[in-house]
C-alpha cells in the first residue's frame, strides 16, 4: 500500500514538489500579508482591556475627588472629563489674536523701560499700548459671554489647553502617567481638601504599573478630538486651579513672624520619641480639627487636608474620620499586628509612618511625609480632635 502512494517518476515527484513549494510562498504571503492587521486588532482588543481596567481602577480610587463621570468635584480635584484637560479651544482664532497682541504688549512695555528708549518712542509705545488695550477689551467681550458659565467654574478661557498652561512638553498620556505615579504634593497648598497623593507602589502607593497605564488608557478614552461642545465644557463642575507662586513661602513668612523668627523642629518618624515629647503637650481639638480640614496650616507652613481622603461617611480613600478613636480602640488594637499598642500609639504611627500597618479593605495611598510637614503641637491637636471622634 505504501507503494501506492509514491509518485513513480521523477518528473512528476518534481512537478508536486515545486507546487507544495509554491503553495507554501502563498500561505505565508497571505500570512504576512494579513499579520499587520491581525497585530491591530489585538492591540485594538488590548488596548480595550485596558480601559475597562482602567475603569474599574477609577471608580475605586480616583472618583472621590475627580467625580464619577470624571468632571471634577467643586474644592476636591478638577475634571479630566474635560475640553480644557484635552486642550481644545472653542475660539482658537480669537485665542491666537489675543496671545499675539499680549506678546506684542510685552515687547513694548520691556522696550519702554530701557534708559535708551527716546520720549518721542515711549509716546509712540503709549499709544500703541492704549490701541491694543482696546483690542484685547473688543476680543475678550466677543469670546468671554460664550462662556461665563465654564468661566463661573473656574475655566481660564486665556488657557484653553491645560498642559501648554503648565509648560509640557511631552505627550499627555506622559503627562497622565507621570502625574499618577509621584501625585501633586504641592496641589495641598492650593486644594483645600489637600494635595493629590503618589499612586505608584515605586512613590509609596497603592498600584502596580500596569495599573497605572490602565488608569491612564482610561483617562485618554474621554478625549473626543474635535467633537467637543460647549456643553461639555459648562457640564465641567471643577477646572483646575493654576499654583500661586510664591503661596508657600509667603506662610512660612508668617509663621516665623508668629514664631519670633524660629520655626519650630519637624516632629519626625521616630514614634517612641514623639509619644514621650506629646506627654509634655496639651493639644488643642479645635485647632486640630482646623488642620485636619485645611482651614489652617501647620506651624511648617504646610497644608495638611486629611479631610481630603478620610471623609464624614463611608466612602473616602481612607477610613471615615467619624468613630476613628472608637474603632483605633475596639477594632484596630483587636488585630494581633498592633498587640501592645495604645491607641495614641496607633494614631501617632499612622500618621507619621501610614506604611507600617495598613486597615483591611484600603490602600496604602496616604502621604509619607507627615513627620516632616508638622510639629510636636501639630500633632497633638490632630490626636486631640481625633479623639473626639469617639461613638
Amino acid at each position: 500500500m505504501f507503494e501506492r502512494m509514491l509518485i513513480p517518476t521523477i518528473e512528476n515527484r518534481i512537478t508536486v514538489g515545486i507546487f507544495a513549494f509554491l503553495a507554501t510562498l502563498v500561505l505565508l504571503g497571505w500570512a504576512a500579508i494579513n499579520e499587520g492587521g491581525r497585530m491591530k486588532a489585538f492591540e485594538e482588543l488590548q488596548h480595550a482591556r485596558a480601559i475597562e481596567q482602567g475603569a474599574g481602577l477609577f471608580a475605586t480610587n480616583c472618583t472621590r475627588c475627580h467625580g464619577l463621570d470624571g468632571k471634577g468635584l467643586a474644592n476636591f480635584g478638577p475634571g479630566l472629563n474635560n475640553p480644557q484637560f484635552f486642550g481644545h479651544d472653542f475660539f482658537p482664532e480669537i485665542t491666537e489674536q489675543i496671545n499675539s497682541l499680549n506678546a506684542e504688549k510685552v515687547g513694548l512695555e520691556a522696550e519702554r523701560s530701557l534708559v535708551s528708549t527716546t520720549d518721542a518712542r515711549k509716546s509712540e509705545i503709549d499709544a500703541r499700548l492704549q490701541i491694543i488695550d482696546v483690542q484685547l477689551s473688543d476680543l475678550s467681550k466677543e469670546r468671554d459671554p460664550q462662556l461665563q458659565a465654564a468661566m463661573d467654574a473656574g475655566y481660564n478661557p486665556q488657557q484653553p489647553d491645560r498642559l501648554a498652561s503648565l509648560g509640557w512638553v511631552g505627550t499627555r498620556d506622559a503627562f497622565i502617567i507621570t502625574t499618577l505615579i509621584h501625585g501633586r504634593p504641592t496641589s495641598g497648598n492650593y486644594w483645600p481638601n489637600g494635595a493629590m497623593p503618589a499612586w505608584s507602589q515605586t512613590a509609596g502607593g497603592p498600584l502596580r504599573m500596569d495599573q497605572i497605564e490602565d488608569l491612564a488608557a482610561y483617562i485618554q478614552n474621554w478625549d473626543k478630538g474635535d467633537e467637543w461642545t460647549l456643553a461639555d465644557l459648562f457640564a465641567v463642575k471643577q477646572f483646575a486651579k493654576e499654583p500661586v507662586d510664591g503661596a508657600p513661602l509667603l506662610i512660612l513668612i508668617e509663621q516665623l513672624q508668629a514664631s519670633g523668627g524660629v520655626l519650630p523642629e519637624p516632629v519626625g518618624t521616630d514614634v517612641a520619641a514623639v509619644l514621650t515629647s506629646l506627654e509634655g503637650v496639651t493639644g488643642d481639638p479645635a485647632r486640630g480639627d482646623a488642620l485636619y480640614h485645611n482651614q489652617q496650616t501647620s506651624q511648617l507652613g504646610s497644608s495638611l487636608a486629611c479631610s481630603g481622603c478620610h471623609l464624614q461617611a463611608q466612602n473616602g480613600v481612607g477610613p471615615m474620620t467619624d468613630g476613628t478613636y472608637t474603632r483605633a480602640s475596639t477594632e484596630r488594637l483587636a488585630d494581633p499586628a498592633l498587640a501592645g499598642y495604645t491607641a495614641q500609639q496607633y494614631l501617632v504611627e499612622s500618621i507619621l509612618l501610614p506604611a507600617n500597618y495598613v486597615v483591611p479593605g484600603f490602600n496604602n495611598a496616604m502621604l509619607q511625609d507627615f513627620g516632616q510637614r508638622m510639629t510636636v503641637q501639630d500633632l497633638a491637636d490632630i490626636i486631640a480632635y481625633l479623639e473626639t471622634m469617639n461613638q
